[in-house]
């Protein structure tokens, strides 16, 4: 029997093209157009003109007219956009959810993941991770940071743990978990503008 060959679907062929699958997918709220994707993942456009184009022909994303724009939006009826969600959901929705709950606490300059989640996330092999681990820099307020990691674990159904740092432990790292969180891969959610940074989800 001649077998027929599947059409290949363009799916997480570049981390860029995962941040705006994990975009348009999971923040469904937003009303997402080339330029505002290139702020949020600090990518160029014609970057994003590249992938967006792929998306669009295979059916991924649709693309819809108002005004001089273009509005990107996920096609839901796509046979495999469940089980794209799903998957987006394990390797980015924590990452949001945390973004989210973090994002007002007063006195947190900086919020990274470390640890084995954002290590699974660079690429490094091992296995799955069952909790996430969060790292606090500034002056923010342990019962305020320690709520938004109880939010966030409800939400994503997660242990999330928190380490509060001071902008000096951070900076001098005398001490060995400083030391091997900078030299291990990290994931920045947030990075507030006066610390030379931008917000993260902002």
């Amino acid at each position: 029997m001649r077998r027929v060959a599947a059409t290949a679907v363009p799916v997480f062929r570049t981390q860029t093209q995962a941040d705006l699958l994990a975009a348009i997918y999971l923040r469904r709220e937003r009303h997402w157009t080339l330029a505002s994707l290139s702020r949020e993942l600090n990518a160029s456009p014609s970057t994003l003109h590249a992938e967006v184009k792929r998306l669009e022909e295979a059916e991924l994303i649709n693309a819809t007219e108002v005004g001089r724009s273009r509005i990107l939006e996920p096609n839901l009826k796509h046979p495999i956009s469940k089980p794209l969600i799903e998957i987006l959901s394990y390797m980015y929705g924590p990452q949001v959810v945390i973004a989210e709950e973090f994002a007002n606490i007063p006195g947190a300059d900086r919020v990274l993941v470390f640890g084995s989640w954002a290590a699974r996330h660079s690429g490094e092999p091992g296995h799955a991770p069952h909790d996430i681990d969060v790292l606090v820099i500034g002056d923010a307020d342990r019962t305020a940071v320690y709520a938004a990691a109880d939010r966030a674990q409800d939400r994503i159904g997660i242990p999330v743990n928190p380490v509060l740092a001071s902008t000096r432990r951070w900076q001098t790292a005398t001490d060995a978990l400083i030391r091997q969180i900078k030299a291990s891969p990290t994931i920045e959610l947030i990075s507030r503008a006066t610390d030379g940074g931008r917000e993260a989800g902002q």
